[in-house]
């Protein structure tokens, strides 16, 4: 059997594997809709979902023994662990059945790509498409499950404030809620409950912020835990709770619109990308079809540097698309347990002489300024260890490039000996006649390529004649021998001039350098990107912290020692200052919050900062907070324009990331070998024309 047909049967039987699993699903999700029915039936599909959960934790277990498959489930399980983190069982069950979708679609991908185009090269190629394929449709599969627990936190804080109005309990109201809700709410509710009602709260509270999927859900349990604590307060206002939880439902709701309109502008965008790969063969096999001078174009060091740059297209927009869409607040936690693999390779002696000699000198702008870029992006690693990474990077890069040069060497080489002498059919396909004298001149011509007498430089006439000697066998004239052998010759001359071009120049040693460089830098525009897409996210904590100080600056009995407690219970961004700060409050309250200002980085947590600083010894706390609930509203309504005006700077982004690969195959793979062919045609026109 031929690998084509082997290819095709595992391409089918992949999808029907597929096909059976999203079957397996589905059936699974109406056996949990069912409500009623015979015992018996009910019973047989109590056991076949039971076998099915066996059968995924069965997988589970058998996964975690081999490495790559274990890499995969990891990344899985940590992405689907944002929303399912409390049940191991279920959380197991989840993951593999995603991985096993993953892995079903991957490998239809893969096999689909290779029947297209076999090749050790292309296989790479798709390689890497079936794993951007991957991410994305986790990320997908993730950011819905985040939009449906949003929206069911909608509802959770709608039954909270009608069963809080009833008895004016924050606790029972989150209780009676949450046996109302719908899972994952449901779930979280219950975790709320039993850390207000736990023996030692703050404790309880602690371990819930660690794992709370969004920062929705842990300002809610900290509203909560203040109401508990200090008792709600009513100044002509209304109650407290309830004002703090209308301030936190208008965050969600503008977050829920935000999320769902970003989806419906980038929906899609993301496989169109993708498309130009899957379509790159049957564009160059129909140019060929139509127009025989364009695989001259396609074979040559040209068509494969249009292929290179159309794939890294490709993948740098699906890259910026993943940027745009993804939601960065909460999808990476810091994991002070594991050991990344640069700070594996910096144990190493040599790596870390040489990450030291990269690194700035203390107190210098540069590293100041990567410090304080690390910082705003929130990067769990140390300065050393980031630039140990733009090192290897960029040898990676470098050697890459030099590795690609000497393959493309090698493949001109082969072009060349395997170039066909230019026809003068243009447009459609070459007849069978055609065909055949391309192949007997192509033999011919490595024949006299491979001889002596053409490598020793051998005189024009003898070279002639072993040329004519080697045409003698058909039925041609003298006259006919000496033109033909004259075309040969010329041919073949310049074959061995472009043959003997065809190695590593010193000039290409500093390109590669130059790509290397390219790829040097390219991690430090990554953290300028993510900071900028993050400032939205340091905003939205510092909104978080005035909606928190908006109810503590009620309680009569809050200091700002506390204040910045709960701030850092529930901080993300600005967690390593605050806690900084708390350890230096002690000794120098003024100078520790000084120093947080410092440290801060953001206009409006420095605004938030110096009103902390009056309220520590100058004036009280509800007076340094005196315009907040003015500047809340003003800023809830500036956050939304900037979210509109957001929206629309991603969606044109989007649109031109998402069709950029497309109009890439367009121009660099249609366009311009046709336009490649029209200067050969030419050339080979005035050829003729010289020869009249």
């Amino acid at each position: 059997m031929e690998l084509r047909a082997v290819l095709w049967l595992a391409a089918g039987g992949s999808f029907i594997v597929f096909l059976l699993l999203m079957m397996l699903g589905r059936h699974k999700g109406r056996m949990e809709a069912v409500a009623a029915g015979s015992s018996e039936e009910m019973q047989s599909r109590a056991g076949y979902k039971g076998l099915c959960q066996q059968f995924m934790l069965r997988s589970y277990s058998l996964a975690l023994k081999t490495v790559w498959i274990r890499y995969l489930l990891m990344k899985v399980r940590t992405r689907m662990s944002v929303i399912q983190m409390y049940e191991e069982r279920t959380l197991r069950i989840q993951s593999m059945q995603m991985l096993y979708v993953l892995a079903g679609i991957n490998t239809a991908t893969l096999i689909g790509l290779l029947v297209m185009n076999p090749g050790v090269i292309f296989g790479l190629t798709s390689l890497i498409v079936s794993a951007v394929i991957q991410g994305q449709l986790l990320e997908l599969k993730v950011n819905r499950l985040e939009v449906k627990l949003l929206e069911g936190m909608l509802s959770l804080l709608s039954g909270v404030r009608h069963a809080y109005q009833r008895h004016g309990m924050a606790a029972d109201a989150v209780e009676e809620a949450g046996e109302d809700a719908a899972e994952p709410v449901r779930r979280h509710a219950r975790f709320i409950h039993d850390a207000l009602t736990d023996s030692k709260p703050e404790e309880a509270l602690e371990r819930y912020y660690e794992t709370a999927p969004n920062r929705f859900l842990k300002a809610f349990a900290g509203i909560s835990r203040l109401i508990m604590e200090f008792g709600d307060q009513n100044k002509g206002k209304g109650s407290l709770y309830l004002r703090g939880l209308g301030n936190l439902t208008g965050e969600i709701q503008l977050d829920v619109l935000r999320r769902k309109r970003l989806d419906y502008l980038l929906k899609g965008l993301s496989f169109i990308a993708l498309l130009p790969v899957f379509f790159t063969r049957p564009v160059e096999r129909w140019a060929i079809s139509s127009f025989p001078l364009t695989e001259q174009f396609y074979l040559s060091k040209a068509g494969i540097f249009v292929k290179a740059g159309l794939l890294l297209i490709v993948l740098l927009s699906t890259l910026l698309l993943q940027k745009l869409k993804g939601e960065e607040e909460y999808a990476t936690r810091h994991r002070e347990d594991s050991m990344s693999w640069e700070a594996k390779l910096y144990r190493l002696q040599g790596l870390r002489q040489i990450a030291l000699c990269f690194i700035p000198l203390p107190g210098s702008r540069a590293r100041i300024h990567l410090q304080q870029l690390l910082k705003d992006t929130n990067h769990s690693q140390s300065l050393e260890l980031f630039q140990l990474r733009r090192i290897l990077v960029f040898i990676l890069c470098t050697v890459l490039a030099v590795g690609g040069a000497f393959s493309m060497h090698w493949k001109s080489k082969q072009w060349i000996e395997n170039e066909a002498p230019a026809g003068y059919t243009f447009f459609g396909s070459l007849s069978s006649q055609d065909r055949e004298a391309a192949e007997r001149a192509v033999g011919l011509d490595k024949q006299l390529l491979l001889s002596d007498a053409f490598r020793s430089g051998t005189d024009k006439e003898q070279l002639k004649a072993e040329i004519m000697e080697a045409l003698s066998e058909g039925n041609q004239n003298r006259a006919a021998l000496e033109l033909e052998a004259e075309a040969v010759y010329i041919r073949i001359i310049d074959k061995l001039n472009r043959l003997d071009q065809e190695y590593f120049k010193w000039w290409e040693l500093p390109a590669a350098a130059g790509l290397g460089m390219a790829g040097y830098y390219m991690p430090y525009l990554m953290l300028l990107l993510k900071r900028r897409i993050r400032m939205i996210d340091r905003k939205n904590e510092v909104y978080q912290f005035q909606t928190m100080i908006y109810i503590l600056r009620e309680l009569d009995r809050i200091s700002v020692e506390e204040i910045l407690e709960w701030m850092y219970s529930y901080a993300v961004i600005f967690r390593q200052p605050l806690q900084k700060c708390l350890l230096h409050f002690s000794h120098g309250s003024e100078a520790a919050l000084l120093e947080l200002k410092e440290e801060a980085g953001l206009e409006e947590f420095r605004q938030l900062v110096d009103k902390l600083i009056l309220a520590n010894e100058k004036i009280t706390i509800h007076a340094a907070f005196d315009d907040l609930e003015s500047d809340m509203s003003f800023q809830f309504e500036q956050r939304r324009l900037q979210f509109e005006k957001s929206l629309d700077t991603k969606a044109e982004l989007g649109r031109m990331f998402g069709f950029a690969p497309l109009y890439s195959l367009i121009f660099g793979y249609l366009v311009i070998p046709l336009i490649w062919m029209s200067f050969r045609q030419m050339d080979i026109y005035f050829e003729q024309i010289q020869h009249l």
